[in-house]
């Protein structure tokens, strides 16, 4: 898909206090907002125009805006989140996306967008701490009217399935050893990652070029041979609280 437009939000000043399963220490906010604002500079030069949303204090992971919403071409799945505190950040980008989109809200299981990754026509959802099979089943039914289809892949480590794998191309992924050879992923050439490399499984694709997060030159070295445009970028700060290059827009 050639991504034209993209929401992000910038992180809040309460951002060290949101949900994470790192032992990485607190994020530094003005790192966090110097990081965001790198990301969202190479967004634009890949030629996205940006909606920057308002930061939401009480919402300390509200800049993860991926998890709260799924857009396609014609319309944006709204999410379930699985984490209660975040269901309230709904709502707040419920009218971000309705100028783009017919809106889809879900009203049964847990989902987060983070788990949901799409390659064609097809879904793919993980089935992790954040997502139940209730919520596959409820998203499911909102998508097929559409033609799409849904696989479920347990996720047997890490917060999200888009925490371990990833689509380059139509017919190519950037996954974890732990999930290269799930026969759900049978179809797709695949480029594994070892376990000590699995964050930069975490690596967008936009229009043509691919982004990377910094630190992980084995993973950048094996894209490399991709001969896409590469850019190569710092989220450390977000890393602490379990984000990723993913997790920060909502591209469409």
């Amino acid at each position: 898909m050639q991504f034209t437009q993209a929401i992000v939000r910038r992180p809040a000043p309460s951002c060290g206090a949101g949900l994470t399963t790192a032992a990485l220490g607190t994020p530094d906010y003005d790192k966090t907002l110097t990081q965001f604002h790198t990301y969202c500079a190479t967004l634009r030069q890949l030629g996205v125009e940006l909606t920057e949303l308002p930061p939401l204090d009480g919402f300390p992971d509200s800049h993860f805006v991926e998890d709260v919403a799924v857009v396609t071409p014609e319309f944006a799945v709204i999410t379930r989140p699985g984490a209660p505190a975040r269901r309230g950040e709904t709502g707040h980008i419920e009218p971000a996306l309705a100028a783009h989109r017919e809106l889809l809200p879900m009203r049964d299981g847990r989902l987060d967008g983070g788990d949901v990754m799409l390659v064609g026509k097809r879904f793919y959802i993980g089935l992790s701490g954040r997502t139940d099979a209730d919520g596959v089943a409820a998203f499911e039914s909102l998508v097929s009217r559409y033609g799409y289809t849904v696989v479920a892949v347990p996720v047997g480590a890490g917060l999200h399935l888009k925490s371990v794998v990833n689509a380059l191309g139509d017919d190519l992924l950037l996954v974890s050893e732990a999930l290269a050879a799930h026969p759900a992923f049978a179809g797709y050439r695949r480029i594994a990652i070892p376990a000590a490399d699995e964050y930069a499984g975490n690596t967008l694709r936009v229009n043509g070029a691919l982004i990377t997060p910094a630190g992980y030159p084995r993973v950048q070295d094996a894209i490399a041979t991709l001969g896409l445009p590469l850019h190569v970028i710092d989220t450390s700060e977000f890393r602490k609280m379990d984000g990723g290059l993913t997790c920060l827009s909502l591209r469409f």
